[in-house]
């Protein structure tokens, strides 16, 4: 069993559940494990658990280089070098973080549903809102994507592989080739191949 958790407090929960309920010690996914990769961070404690799964899994799935696009509260870039190695990434607000803070941060603004209107230019303030909402996440993932092709090319001497994880993931992808897969329960299949290894080095 294991714990993917960026919020120690239900970290905690989960893991005295665990204990208590099905008399299991979990493995709680952080970079004091052994996960088989290098981590590239000034404090390799601080990135999230979820970051590392989306590593693992995606490296063994896919090889290096890679970029991998996780929608989730925030969207998050991890890269992964050739070898594996988790090199770092970018932190950008989530598409229902910036839709829930226009409308809270503005008096007129309502809140509204994440779906791509008819079309790109708003004929009223929702499908005005839905088209800056859904369209400008994905310009400013393209463009963060771009940057870092570029910047991980030259070090790793070959284009890196883009996935797309997350909520959002497959809703994105059908609108944006940047993507070059979904891969909606990634941090899932990281858990799993972490657990699977940290058995393995214990027996």
């Amino acid at each position: 069993m294991g714990i993917s958790s960026v919020v120690p407090s239900a970290t905690i929960f989960y893991e005295s559940a665990s204990n208590g309920l099905f008399l299991a010690r979990p493995v709680v996914i952080s970079a004091r494990l052994d996960l088989g990769i290098r981590i590239h961070y000034a404090d390799p404690l601080a990135v999230g658990a979820d970051r590392l799964c989306n590593a693992v899994a995606g490296y063994a799935k896919f090889g290096g280089p890679l970029i991998i696009v996780d929608f989730g509260t925030a969207t998050t870039y991890d890269v992964v070098g050739a070898n594996g190695d988790y090199l770092g990434g970018v932190i950008a607000p989530g598409v229902e973080t910036s839709a829930a803070d226009l409308h809270r941060r503005t008096a007129q603004l309502p809140r509204v549903e994440l779906h791509f209107p008819s079309s790109l230019i708003g004929i009223d303030t929702v499908s005005s809102m839905q088209a800056g909402i859904l369209y400008g996440a994905i310009d400013a993932m393209e463009g963060m994507i771009g940057r870092l092709k570029s910047v991980l090319e030259k070090r790793e001497g070959k284009a890196p592989h883009v996935i797309g994880t997350g909520g959002f993931s497959s809703f994105i992808s059908k609108h944006s080739r940047a993507l070059e897969h979904a891969e909606p329960s990634l941090v899932l299949e990281g858990v799993r191949l972490i657990c699977e290894r940290v058995g393995s080095l214990k027996q």
